[in-house]
């Protein structure tokens, strides 16, 4: 498999292109993709599994078993499991987010996807998803696997990062054009 030096040459992206080695020769590659995104999931939803993997006062051994018990508690599969008691032994459990999303732009590639995050002020709903899979296809020519986020912050549009474009439609971004126009 041809992986971009850019996945290659970050920490997070030799962790996320071992895992996704040993779970596509293992045929586990759905398993493994599906729990992750439960685990980024639970990571944006809990105060407390953030604290965990961010903490750096926390021992191997506590942090292996508090991040051993959650996976047990969530379901995931075993190898995922698995890593991340690696990860908690070698005390990298605070870029889990980033191995994440360098797993998941490896298997968008596996599959011929192109990646692409989308950050929008509120949540979209299944036809604006739809629809904004099929802008994205027609400006790639290719299948793109869209990366949810919500900032309110950006109080309505879309910003969308596909590789190393991104196009920013948000309102914050053309209010603080307004404003730096309007200085003069």
């Amino acid at each position: 498999m041809e992986q971009s030096g850019g996945i290659q040459a970050s920490l997070s992206g030799r962790y996320a292109s071992a895992l996704f080695q040993l779970a596509r020769d293992d045929g586990k590659l759905n398993a493994v993709e599906d729990s992750l995104g439960g685990v980024r999931q639970a990571l944006a939803e809990s105060a407390d599994l953030r604290a965990l993997a961010g903490s750096p006062v926390l021992g191997r051994d506590v942090a292996g078993k508090a991040i051993n018990a959650v996976a047990v508690s969530m379901g995931l599969d075993p190898l995922t499991t698995k890593f991340l008691g690696v990860l908690a032994a070698n005390r990298r459990l605070g870029s889990l987010s980033a191995i994440i999303r360098d797993f998941k732009q490896l298997a968008a590639r596996e599959r011929g996807e192109v990646s692409a995050e989308v950050v929008s002020a509120h949540p979209l709903d299944d036809g604006q998803v739809a629809s904004l899979k099929t802008r994205l296809k027609s400006m790639v020519g290719s299948e793109v696997a869209v990366d949810l986020k919500v900032d309110p912050s950006i109080l309505g549009g879309l910003i969308v990062r596909l590789g190393s474009r991104q196009i920013d439609g948000s309102i914050r971004t053309k209010l603080n054009t307004l404003a730096l126009a309007m200085k003069g």
